[in-house]
């Protein structure tokens, strides 16, 4: 939560708004006073990034008119109302109406700086989901290599560099970073677009049939060979072959590689017959090849002969920046996809995609968002708190109990203990909630950021 975000703090009365003023920066807060709705509404900018305290009782426009030209302009900006005469009618109107917060002068300075530390947390998380849609519209401009942050746009430098060199290229990258993604850009962005573009994963072949699925076979040539068969390699003429996990492919197999990448040719099994090819080769390691720790039994001699171009992806953790706009494009994939909505992101998720280390990278990130709009994610790390109980085996009385407690748990922890939240969400009155939390024996508390638990 950021307590330096802004503060637009209106009171007609100049000593009061000097108090406020004081406790609200003493809180952390960066506050612009005025002692005129007017003032306020004139530098009031879109997308405004904090929250709008306001007096009600002030001459000119007042509070409850500020608040819906405010209100107007962006219905998400939070407003808090004060005023000093405990107009109980006027307060349930605003709240009615959409005002986050309403204050009865005179009030604790607690009550007011946790009110608007609440408020500034529902805007950001406001703002957050408004950049995940402008993202995932403005992403398919960059498509398919997402990406804002230094690294990915000299990533995407490079590619269009040598893209049309038909030099080979060595892609290093951890599982799920996108090395098959940076194969294919090579490909659609070179003269070799319109051949083939042929992806073989070393890793995910037998031995047995690996030179056959590369180099191609005679009728014959081997024990269930009834029919020719172009290699991949030869089919990729005029195109570009990818080779993902090299470092997986047989030995036997990297001694041919090694002269198809040095004579442009291939020799089918079963005969004798040399057909040049015409192609460019991609290929892709999980491990540092450079490394003979790493390196295990590939060819040295073979990895200097990929080495011309070696491209690296940074993993999505040395990047993390572009994780909202990777996401924000994912969910709204997944929402087309689905004919979901996008949800907004609550404070859980949101927490998820900032402190996640992503092991799995953008493809671990692209599944992630297909649950978030599916509704069935559970981040993880989420604490056992809020986690779904296991009812499995018991009585339906206490399945259902089990049940109700662990939704007003997951309410709770997605509103961060707030109780006017969380009662708006589960749609039940205020005398019913606590009883509720007396009953499974919630403690509201445990839910609250921890600078408010103490």
């Amino acid at each position: 939560m950021s307590d330096t975000a802004p503060v637009f703090l209106i009171d007609d009365d100049k000593d009061l708004l000097r108090a406020t003023r004081q406790t609200l920066e003493l809180a952390g807060f960066s506050v612009s006073a005025f002692s005129t709705a007017t003032d306020a509404l004139a530098a009031l900018q879109p997308d405004f990034a904090g929250t709008v305290v306001s007096d009600i009782r002030m001459p000119g426009i007042d509070g409850l008119q500020l608040f819906d030209r405010i209100r107007r302009q962006d219905e998400d900006l939070p407003v808090i109302l004060m005023t000093g005469h405990g107009d109980i009618p006027m307060a349930v109107k605003a709240i009615q109406d959409g005002a986050y917060d309403f204050i009865t002068k005179p009030f604790a300075t607690d009550r007011l700086v946790q009110s608007v530390r609440r408020a500034v947390e529902k805007r950001r998380l406001v703002l957050e989901n408004r950049s995940l849609k402008t993202a995932a519209a403005s992403a398919r401009d960059d498509l398919p290599l997402i990406g804002q942050t230094p690294a990915m746009e000299r990533l995407r430098n490079t590619l269009r560099q040598i893209a049309d060199t038909d030099v080979d290229v060595l892609v290093t990258g951890e599982t799920g970073s996108g090395k098959e993604v940076v194969a294919s850009l090579l490909h659609q962005w070179s003269r070799r677009a319109s051949g083939n573009f042929v992806a073989l994963n070393c890793g995910a072949l037998p031995e047995t049939v690996i030179e056959s699925e590369l180099f191609g076979h005679e009728p014959g040539a081997f024990t269930g060979a009834q029919k020719k068969r172009i290699g991949r390699i030869e089919h990729a003429s005029g195109g570009t072959l990818f080779l993902d996990e090299i470092e997986s492919m047989p030995p036997s197999s990297q001694v041919q590689m090694l002269r198809v990448l040095e004579m442009r040719e291939v020799t089918p099994l079963g005969t004798n017959e040399v057909r040049p090819v015409d192609l460019r080769v991609v290929a892709a390691a999980k491990v540092d090849l450079g490394d003979p720790g790493q390196r295990g039994d590939f060819r040295e001699d073979l990895y200097y002969r990929l080495n011309v171009v070696t491209i690296s992806i940074p993993p999505l953790r040395e990047r993390r920046d572009d994780i909202p706009l990777l996401f924000g494009y994912f969910a709204e994939r997944a929402a087309n996809r689905f004919k979901r909505a996008v949800p907004d992101l609550s404070p859980t998720v949101n927490r998820h995609l900032r402190d996640y280390q992503w092991p799995g990278n953008v493809r671990e990130l692209s599944h992630f968002a297909e649950r978030f709009v599916l509704g069935v994610e559970q981040p993880k790390g989420t604490s056992d708190k809020s986690a779904a109980p296991e009812v499995t085996g018991l009585p339906l009385p206490e399945r259902l109990e089990r049940y109700e407690a662990g939704i007003i748990r997951q309410t709770l922890d997605a509103n961060e203990g707030d109780v006017r939240r969380t009662i708006a969400e589960l749609g039940i009155p205020r005398k019913t909630f606590y009883d509720k939390l007396q009953r499974h024996g919630i403690v509201r508390s445990d839910f609250a950021p921890s600078d408010e638990r103490g």
